[in-house]
C-alpha cells in the first residue's frame, strides 16, 4: 500500500475537501524528503491555501469514539465534528447514537467510548457509586435549559380550566403544578395511577419533573436502599422512558406526562398528541443540562487529549451562540440528519431557533430555551454539580445526611473546570476566544440563584447545600432517612 493510500485509509472520518487539501500536503512531504529535503519536518501550505493548524499539543491518542442520546443538546458534539474543531485539534472523532442513557455509561466505563454527551448525574452518581461505581469526570458542561414537561391532550383538557387566562385567552406561563394537582388526585381515587416519564434515575429530567411536581404538592416519591422505584409515597409516579419513545408511550396511554430534551417535547405538538405545559427554563432559569464526561483513567492517560477535545467542543459552543443564534439554522439541518437527531428539522427550529411551542399554535418567544456558551454555559461549575447531589439526598437516592464539606468534596472530584480553563487559555493565546467570555477568577461556586429565578420560590446556594434542603417542604432533611414506607430521623 502507498504511503498516500495509508493516509486515507486511516483518516477516514475526515471532510473530504479538508482531507484532499492534507493528502496534497501529504503528498508535498514526501516528494520534498524523497528528493533529501530535509531543512523542515512540516509542510506549510501556501497563502492561499485555508488549513487550520493542527494542535501543538502532543496528543497521547487521536483516533476517538464519542456516544451520544438523539437529543439536540447533543449539539456540539456535531458541530465541532461538521466544522472540523476536532481536526484543527489533531483528533481524528468518530461520533455515535447509543440505545440509551445505560448503555452509554456503560460503554464510557468499559472503554468503548472514549467520551459521551452525558446526562449531569451520571458522572455523580458513578463516582458515588449510586448504580454503576466508576470514577467519572466532567471538564465541560455542554448547555442550559433545554428541557419541557408535557403532558396528554386528556390531562390538559383537565388542567386547563384551573389555569389563569391572559386577555387574549392563552394561559398565563409559567405553569405551575398545583393546576395538575386535581387531576392527579382525580385519578388516583379512581384506582388509576399517575404515570409520568423521565430518561434516567439521575437525569435532570427526573429531578425537574420531581421538583415542578413537589413546588405543586404532590409528591413524586422517594428511594431508598431496599427501593431504588422511586415510588415510595409518591402521588405521581415515574419510570424511565428513553427519549425518542416519549411521545409513543404518551400516544398508547402508558404514561400521562413526561419531561424530556428536545425534540420530543416539540413531536408531541406536532403529533397533536400532547401538551407542553412548562419548560425548565421556567422551572429553574440557565438551569445547567449535559455534560461531557470521560473516565478519570482516559483524562490522567490522556492529559493532552483532554484538552484538546475541550478546546473543539468550547469552539463548538461558541459557534452556536455567536452572533445572537446566528447559526441555528444551520445547526437545525445538521441535527435533521440521521445520523445526529434524526428528526424533522422543522420540529428541531420550534425550539432550537428561540421560540417554544406550547399548546398547539401558541409559540412565544423563548431566546434562552438552548444556551450553550453565553452565561458561562460550557464551565463546569461545581454548584451545578452540588444542586444535583443535593436532589439525590432530597429524594433518597443518598440515603444518609451528608455535611456540605461531603457536598463540596465530591463536586470537585467529578467537576475539573481546571482542564477546562487551561484549554479555554490556549484558545485565547491562539486568537481562536476572547478573554473576556471565560470567568477566570471564579472559585467555582456560582452566585446564589435568587428566588424569583425558581418555580417554588425558594433561592439555591451551592455553598449550603444542607440548608437549601431543610428549606424544601417536601423531601429529605437532615439525618432523615427511608425505611419502609416510612421517614425516620
Amino acid at each position: 500500500m502507498t504511503a498516500l493510500a495509508t493516509f486515507f485509509k486511516t483518516t477516514p472520518h475526515m471532510p473530504s475537501m479538508r482531507k484532499i487539501v492534507m493528502g496534497t500536503a501529504f503528498i508535498a512531504a514526501s516528494m520534498l524528503a524523497a528528493c533529501g529535503d530535509n531543512s523542515s519536518s512540516s509542510v506549510k501550505p501556501s497563502a492561499d491555501v485555508d488549513v487550520a493548524p493542527i494542535s501543538t499539543l502532543a496528543l497521547e491518542k487521536t483516533d476517538l469514539t464519542f456516544g451520544f442520546i438523539k437529543l439536540t443538546d447533543m449539539a456540539p458534539l456535531a458541530i465541532a465534528y461538521e466544522k472540523g474543531y476536532f481536526e484543527d485539534e489533531g483528533l481524528f472523532v468518530t461520533v455515535e447514537p447509543q440505545a440509551n442513557w445505560k448503555v452509554l455509561l456503560d460503554r464510557v466505563i468499559d472503554g468503548e467510548l472514549d467520551g459521551a454527551h452525558m446526562l449531569a448525574g451520571q458522572p455523580i452518581a458513578a463516582t458515588i457509586g449510586y448504580g454503576t461505581k466508576a470514577d467519572i469526570i466532567t471538564p465541560f458542561s455542554m448547555d442550559l435549559n433545554g428541557n419541557g414537561i408535557t403532558v396528554s391532550n386528556e390531562v390538559w383538557a383537565e388542567m386547563k380550566p384551573n389555569i389563569p387566562k391572559m386577555d387574549d385567552g392563552r394561559p398565563v406561563h409559567p405553569i405551575k403544578a398545583e393546576y395538575l394537582k386535581p387531576v392527579v388526585e382525580k385519578y388516583n381515587n379512581e384506582g388509576k395511577p399517575f404515570n409520568m416519564g423521565m430518561v434516567f434515575p439521575v437525569s435532570t429530567h427526573n429531578y425537574e419533573l420531581r421538583y415542578w411536581l413537589a413546588s405543586g404538592g404532590i409528591h413524586p416519591g422517594f428511594y431508598s436502599p431496599d427501593d431504588t422505584s422511586g415510588k415510595i409515597q409518591a402521588e405521581a409516579f415515574l419510570s424511565v422512558t428513553p427519549p425518542p419513545q416519549m411521545p409513543a408511550t404518551l400516544e398508547a396511554g402508558t404514561i400521562y406526562g413526561y419531561c424530556v430534551g428536545e425534540p420530543w417535547n416539540q413531536q408531541a405538538v406536532f403529533k397533536g398528541i400532547g401538551v407542553p405545559v412548562i419548560t425548565d427554563y421556567e422551572i429553574w432559569k440557565d438551569n445547567p443540562e449535559k455534560v461531557f464526561g470521560i473516565t478519570k483513567e482516559f483524562a490522567e492517560e490522556n492529559p493532552n487529549t483532554t484538552l484538546a477535545l475541550t478546546k473543539a467542543l468550547i469552539r463548538a459552543a461558541m459557534w452556536l451562540d455567536e452572533n445572537d443564534n446566528a447559526n441555528r439554522p444551520e445547526a437545525v439541518e445538521i441535527l435533521s440528519r440521521s445520523e445526529y437527531v434524526g428528526a424533522d428539522a422543522e420540529v428541531i427550529a420550534n425550539s432550537m431557533t428561540g421560540t417554544f411551542e406550547y399548546e398547539k399554535g401558541d409559540k412565544r418567544d423563548v431566546p434562552d430555551f438552548n444556551v450553550f456558551f453565553r452565561y458561562n454555559a460550557t464551565y463546569p461549575y461545581y454548584s451545578d454539580a452540588v444542586w444535583y447531589l443535593s436532589q439525590m439526598r432530597r429524594w433518597g437516592q443518598i440515603p444518609e445526611g451528608k455535611s456540605d464539606a461531603w457536598y463540596d468534596e465530591i463536586a470537585k472530584n467529578v467537576y475539573r473546570p481546571d482542564i477546562y480553563l487551561e484549554a479555554a487559555r490556549m484558545l485565547v493565546d491562539e486568537g481562536k476566544a476572547n478573554e473576556a467570555d471565560f470567568p477566570w477568577e471564579t472559585d467555582g461556586y456560582k452566585a446564589p440563584t435568587p428566588s424569583e429565578d425558581i418555580i417554588d420560590g425558594i433561592a439555591f446556594d451551592g455553598r449550603a447545600p444542607n440548608a437549601y434542603l431543610d428549606s424544601l417542604p417536601i423531601g429529605l432533611k437532615g439525618n432523615q432517612r427511608v425505611e419502609g414506607s416510612t421517614i425516620v430521623e
